[in-house]
């Protein structure tokens, strides 16, 4: 079994001891502190807090678990049930709530579920507030409402139509130039929410030929929820054999979006900002921002338009954080995460899809062809393991220091830049290990890159052992 508390929210198997997997207890604790802490917070006795689930067959129970306990802490609950994260997101917002709560594990496999907690801007809290709320949980400082004070549930079955409809008016996605393009489009949204959303947006921006492959909200995951390449073999065959122009691919709880192209390629997961950036720049020019491991694409072509590109450390909070400073246009993570904040600052597949067709339809070229107008960058990632003890930052600083000749950036981990390549050496806040995330012009250059600074620290580890 195995339980992640974090900052950012709470991530486990189902089942086990308490305080070992994702058990009622670890549930009600956590969520008792969440409403201690936006309670206190906003000065409310009786804040107000959206609950939205992705399609895990362990949503529902744990639903009720959440939703109960938020209403025994006194806060008011609207329960929008089976639901996207932007559309949660986006709810917390336009009902005015206090806050919210999104039950999904994102791309974990199906015996995994989480927590995501809302501020009532909408976004991820932040990393003083999560603080917060760990220590509450620890201490088990929460008080629940006497009977009188018991919040109030309420269901809410319209914001997916209300994300869609405010998606149409943004002024960058053609409604017009979609429809008339009579894309025939494949959808895998590995049976769960986006099975829902997916189509439903497509259809509202005059899409006619949807093939839907996964698309049952049961939570059966047909294949490993993660939208990497080695797990599309499906519907890139699908794409193929129906003749069509693209598939869309969502995760779990469609936050993260990659394409598949006519030919039954991949888009590549890494360029679905870069794309979508492209056709923001084009019509609506300013900065952009990415995390320190994504392609170094996004910087291309933002530099290219004429603005500035701006990294930031990995995690949402951190690239949202850094879009608000610099006042970027457009901005996510490499992971296929497009956050546009001209609808709200948080990852939102949906937006991506109305974007990117848009941009499709504009310039009139196959999807292949479109990814051949960006620059051509490929991606390895691996870790280390490190023995007990080992000092991170030590190590850390070495590298440094042997290519201090370099342009480094030390906000998460070591990046180092070279002419044409990067290397992003991140220590895990779970694991005892480093990850090792490198880019260059060629596959095989990116997999040497990772293969040299792998025995460059393992070298460094033997030599502080021998010394020791």
């Amino acid at each position: 079994m195995s339980l992640i508390k974090s900052i950012s929210g709470i991530r486990g198997t189902i089942g086990g001891r308490p305080n070992e997997g994702l058990t009622p207890l670890d549930i009600i604790k956590f969520c008792s502190a969440y409403v201690q802490m936006i309670a206190k917070d906003k000065g409310k006795n009786r804040p107000v807090v959206v609950v939205g689930r992705d399609a895990r067959s362990s949503g529902s129970i744990i639903n009720q678990i959440v939703c109960a306990t938020l209403q025994s802490m006194g806060a008011d609950v609207i329960d929008l049930g089976l639901t996207t994260t932007p559309t949660t997101e986006i709810a917390v917002t336009a009902l005015q709530a206090d806050g919210g709560i999104i039950i999904t594990a994102s791309h974990n496999p199906s015996n995994w579920n989480a927590l995501k907690l809302l501020n009532r801007q909408g976004e991820f809290i932040s990393a003083h507030e999560g603080e917060e709320i760990l220590r509450i949980s620890e201490e088990e400082s929460f008080i629940y409402a006497e009977l009188v004070n018991i919040g109030q549930y309420s269901q809410n079955d319209e914001m997916l139509s209300f994300h869609i409809r405010r998606i149409l008016g943004l002024p960058l996605v053609d409604v017009e130039a979609i429809s008339r393009a009579n894309f025939k489009i494949v959808v895998d949204a590995v049976n769960s929410s986006g099975g829902i959303a997916i189509p439903s947006l497509l259809r509202a921006l005059g899409v006619k030929e949807i093939i839907c492959l996964n698309c049952t909200p049961d939570g059966n995951f047909a294949h490993n929820p993660e939208p990497l390449p080695q797990h599309l073999g499906e519907i890139s065959e699908a794409v193929k054999k129906h003749s069509a122009h693209l598939g869309i691919v969502v995760d779990p709880d469609v936050d993260r979006l990659a394409f598949v192209c006519e030919n039954g390629e991949m888009f590549g997961e890494e360029y679905t900002l870069v794309a979508v950036a492209d056709y923001v720049l084009q019509h609506k020019g300013g900065n952009t921002v990415s995390n320190l491991s994504s392609t170094r694409a996004l910087k291309v072509i933002t530099q290219k338009a004429g603005y500035e590109y701006f990294a930031s450390a990995v995690g949402e909070v951190n690239v949202v954080e850094m879009m608000k400073k610099t006042q970027a246009v457009i901005g996510g993570e490499g992971n296929g995460g497009v956050i546009y904040p001209e609808l709200h600052y948080g990852r939102d597949a949906l937006v991506g899809v109305a974007l990117f067709l848009s941009h499709l339809a504009h310039t009139g070229l196959t999807a292949s062809n479109l990814r051949k107008t960006y620059p051509n960058f490929f991606m390895s990632k691996n870790k280390i393991d490190l023995p007990p003890n080992t000092d991170i930052h030590s190590i850390l600083e070495k590298i440094s220091e042997k290519y201090s000749s370099f342009p480094q950036n030390k906000e998460d981990g070591l990046k180092i830049e070279f002419p044409v390549e990067w290397v992003h050496l991140r220590r895990s806040n779970t694991e005892p290990i480093i990850r090792i995330y490198a880019e260059s012009t060629l596959p095989t250059k990116a997999d040497e890159l990772v293969r040299r600074f792998i025995s460059e620290i393992e070298q460094f580890i033997r030599n502080s052992t021998t010394n020791n």
